[in-house]
C-alpha cells in the first residue's frame, strides 16, 4: 500500500480493552466518513515522542481526541505525566549536549530543515485534513495555515547560517573585542489549538536552527498535528531527542515544570494573557528567557477616508478567519459617522454570505468553535452585549441543527464600553461596531486596552496613516490589510499582550544569548 493509504485500524485500538477493541474495528469505516479522513496516512501518531521513540505515558493513561464539528472520537493520545515530562527535558538536554547536534555545523542544521520543509511540503494534504478533523477549521484554512507553518521552517532552514557574531573595535591597542552567539540550551515550546502546525514551526524552526533542542506540549485539543509533524521532522533525520513532544490534558502540573527545570533554558508560549503571566511569574526564579505571545483585543478603525468597500473586504479577512479564533483577529471595529451606514450595510450583506458547515467541505467558510468552554463564552459576551442594549443586527444565536459549537456569524452595532465584548477578547465569529466622530475619539478607544496585539486602520489620507500607525498602542499595525501574518515580519505585542518576537530574522533572539570574549595582551609587532 502506498504512503495515502487509510491508517491501520491499531489507530483505534491501540490499548483498548477487548470489547471496545472489536467494537472500534467494527465502526472503524462510520467513523472515518463521519470525520471526511480520506486521506490519512502514517503521520497519524497515537503514541508522544520523547528521545527519538513513539511512546506511551508511564502510567498508561490517554484521552480522546474529538471532531468538534460532530463530536466523534477521532483518536486517543498519551496522556503524559509530569514524569515523562521530565524524561523529555532530559532527552533534550542530552541531545542538546552531543556532538550530533551542538557541534553540527549552521550549513547541516539548515540542510535538516530543508528536508522537513520538503517533507511537509509533500504531506500538506494529509496535514491539512488531520488538522481540520481535530480543530474543525475548513479544509481551505488547513491547507492555507500548512504552507503558512511551513513557510516558517524554510525561512529558519535559511537564517540557521545568517546568525552572526561581531568583531568590535577595541579601546585598547593590545586587545580584541568579539562577540558570539551560542544557543541556551532546552527550550520548552507550549502551544495553541487555534494554528496547531504554525505555532510549532514558528517557534521550533527558529529554536533549532540556533542549536536548541525543543520540548512541545501542544493543545489537548489539537495533538494529531502536532505528532504528524513531528514525525515529518523524523523522517527528515533530525536526530532523536531534538525534537520531543508530550500530549497531556494536565497542562498546568506540565507549565510549572517546564518553569522550574533547571534544564530548561527558555520558555515559548502563545495562549491566553492569564496563563502567559503565571508562566512569567513562575520563569522568574529561574530567570528563564521567556517569549510570550498572548491574548490580543485589536481595534479596527474605519476613517471616512477609507475605501469602504476595500474596509469590509479586510473586515471580513480580519474577524472571520478560523471562526474568529485568532489572536488577531479584529475585536472592535471603530467606523467613523460619515461611512457608518455604508460599512455596515456592506458588512452584514458578506456576513450573511457566509457559508457555515462542517470543515470538509470545500465550500465551507466557517467551522465550528473548538469546544464547549470557548462556544459558552461566546454565547455570554453576546448575551451580555444583548442585555446592555447592544443592537444585533445578523446572527447572535447558535446553529444546532449543524452540531453543538456551531455560533452563527454575528454583527453587532453600539456595543457600550461597559459590554464584555468591548473590553474582553471575544475569540469568535462575532463583529462589534461602534460609531465615532473624529480621529482622536478613535485613537482614545482603539488604546483604551491594557492588551497591544495587533490593531487595523482603513484611510487613503496618506498624513493620517503616519499618524495613527504611531499612536497605536500596538506590536503590529495593519494599514488597509486585514492580513499582516507573514514569515519575513516579526509577530509579537505590547502591554498585556506579550514579550518578545517570532517569526522574521528577530525569531532567532530568544534562542540564543550573546557572549563577550575579550582577547587580551596581544603583541601586533
Amino acid at each position: 500500500m502506498n504512503n495515502r493509504r487509510v491508517f491501520s485500524n491499531t489507530y483505534w485500538i491501540l490499548r483498548w480493552p477487548t470489547t471496545k477493541m472489536f467494537r472500534a474495528v467494527n465502526s472503524f469505516n462510520r467513523i472515518l466518513m463521519a470525520n471526511g479522513m480520506r486521506n490519512f496516512s502514517a503521520l497519524v501518531q497515537t503514541k508522544a515522542l520523547v528521545n527519538g521513540n513513539w511512546v506511551n505515558s508511564s502510567n498508561n493513561d490517554v484521552f480522546e481526541v474529538k471532531n468538534p464539528a460532530n463530536g466523534e472520537v477521532i483518536g486517543q493520545v498519551p496522556n503524559m505525566t509530569v514524569a515523562d515530562a521530565q524524561e523529555a527535558i532530559c532527552a533534550a538536554k542530552q541531545a542538546f549536549e552531543s556532538k550530533e547536534w551542538r557541534s553540527m555545523t549552521a550549513k547541516d542544521r539548515s540542510n535538516l530543515l530543508k528536508k522537513w520543509h520538503k517533507l511537509i511540503e509533500q504531506h500538506t494534504d494529509e496535514i491539512a485534513e488531520i488538522m481540520t478533523a481535530e480543530s474543525g477549521k475548513p479544509i481551505n484554512e488547513s491547507k492555507g495555515e500548512v504552507m503558512y507553518g511551513n513557510a516558517f521552517v524554510e525561512w529558519f532552514a535559511e537564517e540557521a547560517r545568517r546568525i552572526y557574531g561581531e568583531i568590535v573595535p577595541s579601546g585598547a591597542p593590545n586587545r580584541e573585542i568579539i562577540v558570539m552567539k551560542q544557543p541556551i540550551g532546552v527550550a520548552a515550546l507550549i502551544t495553541p489549538w487555534n494554528f496547531p502546525m504554525a505555532m510549532i514551526t514558528r517557534k521550533a524552526g527558529a529554536a533549532l536552527a540556533a542549536g536548541c533542542t525543543v520540548v512541545v506540549k501542544p493543545s489537548e485539543d489539537t495533538p494529531l498535528t502536532a505528532l504528524a509533524v513531528a514525525k515529518l521532522a523524523e523522517d527528515a533525520g533530525i536526530p532523536k531527542g531534538v525534537i520531543n513532544v508530550i500530549t497531556t490534558n494536565k497542562a498546568a502540573p506540565i507549565g510549572d515544570l517546564f518553569c522550574k527545570s533547571p534544564d530548561v533554558r527558555g520558555i515559548s508560549f502563545t495562549g491566553s494573557t492569564e496563563v502567559g503571566k503565571l508562566l512569567f511569574r513562575n520563569a522568574a526564579d529561574g530567570i528563564k528567557r521567556v517569549c510570550l505571545e498572548l491574548g490580543g483585543n485589536a481595534p479596527f478603525i474605519v476613517f471616512d477616508t477609507a475605501n469602504v468597500e476595500k474596509a469590509v473586504d479586510g473586515a471580513m479577512a480580519s474577524k472571520f478567519r478560523n471562526c474568529g479564533q485568532t489572536c488577531v483577529s479584529a475585536n472592535r471595529f471603530f467606523v467613523q459617522e460619515g461611512v457608518y451606514d455604508k460599512f455596515v450595510s456592506q458588512l452584514k450583506q458578506r456576513v450573511e454570505a457566509l457559508k457555515v458547515g462542517q470543515g470538509q467541505s470545500c465550500d465551507v467558510q466557517i467551522g465550528p468553535l473548538i469546544n464547549k468552554m470557548q462556544f459558552d463564552k461566546v454565547s455570554a459576551f453576546v448575551e451580555d452585549a444583548r442585555s446592555k442594549s447592544a443592537n444585533i443586527i445578523s446572527g447572535g444565536k447558535n446553529i444546532p441543527e449543524l452540531g453543538s459549537l456551531f455560533y452563527a456569524p454575528t454583527i453587532i452595532t453600539d456595543v457600550p464600553p461597559t459590554a464584555k465584548l468591548y473590553t474582553e477578547e471575544v475569540f469568535g465569529p462575532v463583529a462589534s461596531i461602534i460609531k465615532f466622530k473624529d480621529e482622536a475619539e478613535a485613537i482614545q478607544k482603539a488604546n483604551d486596552t491594557r492588551r497591544g496585539l495587533a490593531g487595523y486602520f482603513y484611510s487613503d489620507n496618506l498624513q493620517q496613516v503616519f499618524r495613527v500607525a504611531k499612536r497605536m498602542e500596538v506590536g503590529m499595525v495593519g494599514v488597509n490589510e486585514g492580513i499582516i501574518s507573514a514569515v519575513e515580519a516579526p509577530f509579537g505585542g505590547v502591554k498585556e499582550s506579550g514579550v518578545g518576537r517570532e517569526g522574521s530574522r528577530h525569531g532567532i533572539d530568544d534562542y540564543v544569548d550573546i557572549k563577550y570574549i575579550c582577547m587580551g595582551n596581544l603583541k601586533y609587532d
